[in-house]
């Protein structure tokens, strides 16, 4: 059977596609659970570390109470008939802690989908939003405006210059890492990395001249990372788009798929790649964009989630992208919860966490895919 043959039984039966990497030359990469046992299994999981981040702080808010807290808020007495809380609990729980639980939780999901997709469209295992330079172009935009009080529009603007650092540093370092029509891994990290390091030193530039020192408290922000100016305000925005975002991506799943395949086969089933290709990098240059805006720079989760979604459920997009929603949600919440716990009451910034658990991960990617780059 041919390949294009091979392509269309697995569309018309609405398959996995094999996933990106040099194990898609093994065939179809289906996962290792059943997908609802998977989203049953992580939203459980979501649950229970939402509680706990919740629950867990300088000043501790017993579990029961804090989920008491939680359904008074949203009933009223009619839920909660006998309050046994202080105002203070209530304010530290409901006010404080969730609009941050929540920013965490829309942050990893937003940035795991961005790291999926973008996995996808330049076959590569190894990309990121990270590591190659896309959320410090991101950084550069916004700390650009501020630099220069362009704030006009408060927010929105914060979130649009992101998003333009975003697109246009993810525009270069694709152009640096085509060859010969080929995105290889060696050019698109070493890209990444050098375009990534031009933008940190830009950033410092804009700092070390800004008439206002607080600008390199804010600025540390953007490097490291963190949600500790979560408010509810801040979080309509990244809602949004993560909605949109996912319901684009999830209706183009099966472009993304045959994407996986290569170009010229994807090429021969209908889909004008490039038009495509471009189409998906505006979406994750306004992912990680609007991310970056409220977050900050929080690296290796859209490196290294990517890789635990497929080994769940494989590399079909229509079942990857909603697990890799509720995977991302998960690690961060997580991730923010040991950031503002381990030297209590001292806080670390997030995307220290996520280095020291990313920076393994990322190595032990590159000896694995040498492993088998030696084998063929």
């Amino acid at each position: 059977m041919s390949r294009r043959a091979e392509l269309v039984a697995v569309l018309r039966r609405d398959g996995p596609l094999p996933a990106p990497g040099p194990g898609s030359r093994r065939g179809a990469a289906s996962g290792r659970f059943g997908l609802p046992v998977v989203l049953a299994g992580l939203a459980v999981l979501l649950v229970a570390a939402v509680g706990f981040a919740l629950a867990t702080g300088s000043v501790a808010v017993p579990w029961s109470q804090t989920w008491r807290i939680l359904a008074h808020r949203l009933g009223g007495p009619a839920l909660v008939p006998d309050p046994d809380w202080t105002r203070a609990q209530d304010l530290i729980v409901a006010d404080t802690r969730l609009p941050r639980v929540l920013l965490a939780a829309l942050v990893g999901a937003t940035l795991t989908v961005a790291g999926m997709v973008l996995q996808a469209v330049v076959r590569n295992p190894l990309a990121g939003p990270g590591i190659i330079g896309v959320s410090a172009g991101a950084a550069t935009g916004a700390v650009v405006v501020m630099r220069f009080g362009l704030l006009g529009a408060g927010a929105l603007t914060l979130n649009v210059a992101a998003f333009g650092g975003a697109l246009v540093t993810l525009a270069v370092v694709l152009t640096i890492a085509r060859s010969a029509g080929r995105i290889t891994v060696l050019r698109l990290i070493l890209g990444g990395v050098a375009v990534g390091s031009v933008l940190s030193a830009l950033t410092s530039l804009l700092v070390l001249t800004a008439p206002n020192p607080m600008l390199a408290s804010q600025v540390l922000f953007w490097t490291l990372g963190g949600f500790g100016s979560a408010r509810w305000d801040l979080l309509v925005v990244p809602a949004v788009v993560l909605v949109a975002g996912l319901f684009l991506l999830v209706a183009r799943a099966r472009e993304l798929d045959l994407l996986l395949a290569g170009d010229e086969s994807a090429g021969a089933l209908g889909v004008d790649v490039h038009r495509f290709r471009r189409r998906v990098f505006v979406v994750v240059a306004v992912l990680v964009g609007v991310t970056v805006a409220v977050s900050g720079v929080i690296g290796f989760v859209g490196l290294m989630l990517p890789h635990v979604v497929r080994f769940l459920v494989g590399s079909a997009h229509r079942r990857a992208l909603p697990v890799a929603v509720l995977v991302g949600a998960v690690f961060t919440v997580l991730a923010d919860l040991v950031a503002r716990t381990v030297i209590s009451p001292e806080e670390i910034p997030v995307g220290i966490v996520t280095a020291l658990v990313g920076g393994p991960f990322f190595v032990w990617l590159l000896r694995r895919d040498g492993r088998r780059e030696v084998a063929r």
